[in-house]
């Protein structure tokens, strides 16, 4: 289990000294990330959705969803209104807490704890077909776009996230495997997600400790924390649909918070998340990334096991139910959260602090059910 998760230490660690050197410029995070939202990230989820050979599990799958959606509840409760986050920023917490990394760490995992990694294929249909449009949906949402059927229905069209994996999973549906004149080059494309993701989140890192230092107030702009974008970040997706990965990008030291919330203005925003006047910004993080790292490696868990045992889900399905349960959280959820300016700093610890953890609790499941 450990060689599954040494590849993401190394190349997150090798994101991070990348950053600290300024090998890449001051860029280098928010043209990466835009990378491998628009275009590595949807080639990799359609060509492991159109070579996998589709075995949805109805049970287990179905256990799997409730733990979801049971997580991502009361993670977002937890942050709307016990944190008083604004609406797009409690979605980033609810998808911290219950979007697994099913793909480049879920596979090894599942391989190594199961032997087959067959239950997988339910899982990451359910997340990118199903939690990711609510996801989008929300963080639209919180941009001030009024919901209307049509955009939702024209939400694939639109969004290459949601498109490369459905044409996908239609791909496998349909038993058709594209010709290499076009899987070739999509998939060469989609290796270069994982990675890039991995070393994008490792630079974020060092835009976090540029930003430690004394209160916003007591420094000069230049040195106010991580650029904040304003202008299309900030005001989320452009009206055509697409995620907006361009803009003028400025360094402020207090503006009001992006969503309007109650209780979630006049405060500084270091990374899309705004933090009030009731206490300090690394303390009030921390204790969110807290609060969700345990809801993601021992709330979700419990929940699949305990739906999994009342309809009936036993033996290998039980144990491939919790395993994928327990998954630290996708890295992906930063990704989302830094195209959207919504709680960058607050996704990308959990995430680093999830996969730190997760060895133990992976380990202490196999142990439990194996």
């Amino acid at each position: 289990m450990l060689a599954a998760f040494v590849p993401i230490w190394v190349l997150t660690g090798l994101g991070w000294l990348t950053g600290r050197r300024g090998l890449l410029g001051g860029e280098a995070e928010r043209v990466l990330g835009g990378f491998v939202f628009h275009l590595a990230m949807p080639a990799a989820l359609f060509t492991a959705l159109s070579r996998t050979e589709l075995d949805v599990r109805l049970p287990a799958l179905g256990a799997f969803a409730a733990s979801t959606a049971a997580t991502m509840a009361l993670a977002f409760l937890l942050c709307a209104v016990a944190r008083r986050r604004a609406g797009g920023e409690a979605t980033i917490g609810a998808m911290a807490a219950g979007y697994v990394n099913s793909a480049n760490l879920g596979i090894p995992v599942a391989l190594q704890v199961l032997g087959d990694a067959t239950f997988l294929t339910g899982v990451l249909l359910f997340q990118v077909l199903v939690v990711t449009p609510v996801v989008l949906v929300l963080l639209d949402r919180s941009a001030g776009r009024a919901w209307r059927p049509g955009r939702l229905l024209t939400l694939p069209l639109r969004n290459p996230v949601i498109a490369g994996p459905a044409l996908g999973a239609l791909c496998a549906a349909l038993h058709w495997r594209p010709p290499e004149l076009i899987g070739a080059p999509l998939a060469l494309l989609g290796a270069a997600a994982v990675p890039t993701a991995l070393v994008t989140l490792g630079l974020s890192l060092t835009a976090g400790s540029r930003a430690a230092g004394p209160p916003a107030g007591d420094r000069p702009v230049p040195d106010a924390g991580p650029p904040v974008s304003t202008g299309p970040r900030a005001a989320g997706p452009p009206a055509s649909g697409g995620v907006a990965a361009t803009g003028a990008v400025v360094a402020v030291r207090a503006v009001p918070a992006v969503d309007g919330a109650a209780g979630s203005t006049d405060g500084e925003v270091t990374g899309g998340v705004p933090v009030t006047g009731g206490g300090s910004r690394g303390g009030g993080a921390k204790l969110e990334v807290a609060l969700l790292s345990g809801l993601k490696l021992l709330v979700q868990p419990v929940i699949a096991w305990s739906v999994g045992r009342l309809v009936g889900v036993s033996g290998t399905d039980l144990l491939a139910l919790v395993v994928c349960a327990a998954l630290p959280t996708a890295q992906n959820t930063y990704i989302f959260a830094r195209e959207y300016g919504r709680a960058e700093v607050v996704a990308r610890e959990t995430v680093v602090v999830t996969t730190a953890c997760a060895m133990g609790t992976l380990a202490l499941v196999g142990a439990l059910l194996g």
